[in-house]
């Protein structure tokens, strides 16, 4: 699954998720652009990008401003002369009971998952039809299938991600663009570690394969559907959940 000469915009790179992303899809050969809202917290991503012998471009963007997407484009292939490849991961939080969700919160998750997932996506569609290649794949998430108490707002912007996958995924099929989406599980990362002992062995008692998720794991997936194994996967959701959900 080489990515030789490849070059992947993997938002949310910062850390977690993303930044696994980031260092799965450098050794496999392509070249980075590091896209968060903290290009301080990226810094990290883009050195391990380097120490790998991949180039690495640290970009700050706002996924929810649309200028702020077409600016890191073009800045992208100012700098690193095309895009291939985008992995829309940039995601948020703002957990609550529906009658206790404040509107805000409800509006803010849904403008940074699901139209953060709309401009980055909008964004790199013109370059990667005018080239005829372009791999798209958007973090979705099991609660966008299945749901999950008190995260109303997350599970609806994921479920409208996927979505919006297959619906690109059928417009630009003749561009030899792909759009999937990768669905994780409960996957150990920052927010899961923060969770009290007896949460976390209640949830692995509902997964088949007995443990959390790695960002590795979820890494693996988008590996292969950024590759050329997978020209011929386009609107599919990819679930890496350890089985604890089996549509």
């Amino acid at each position: 699954m080489s990515l030789e000469g490849r070059v992947a915009i993997v938002t949310g790179a910062a850390q977690g998720i993303g930044r696994a992303i980031a260092e799965a899809l450098a050794h496999a050969g392509a070249d980075i652009a590091v896209a968060d809202l903290d290009p301080q917290r990226s810094a990290d991503t883009v050195a391990m990008v380097e120490k790998i012998g991949r180039k690495a471009l640290n970009v700050k963007v706002n996924v929810a401003d649309a200028n702020d997407t077409k600016t890191m484009v073009e800045h992208v292939i100012k700098s690193l002369g095309k895009i291939d490849i985008l992995v829309n991961n940039a995601g948020i939080t703002r957990d609550a009971l529906l009658l206790r969700m404040k509107e805000e919160d409800w509006n803010l998750v849904l403008q940074v998952n699901l139209n953060g997932t709309f401009n980055c996506t909008k964004a790199v569609l013109q370059p990667m039809t005018k080239q005829r290649y372009g791999r798209i794949v958007n973090i979705a998430s099991i609660v966008g299938a299945m749901g999950n108490v008190g995260q109303a707002n997350y599970a609806a912007s994921k479920a409208a991600v996927i979505g919006f996958t297959k619906t690109v995924a059928r417009e630009y099929a003749t561009r030899n663009v792909t759009v999937n989406a990768v669905a994780p599980g409960f996957i150990d990362t920052a927010m899961t570690q923060g969770l009290p002992a007896e949460v976390k062995e209640t949830l692995q008692k509902q997964i088949p394969l007995g443990r959390l998720g790695t960002p590795a794991d979820v890494a693996a997936a988008v590996r292969f559907l950024v590759s050329d194994d997978a020209a011929y996967v386009t609107g599919q959701v990819l679930h890496v959940n350890g089985g604890m959900l089996m549509p």
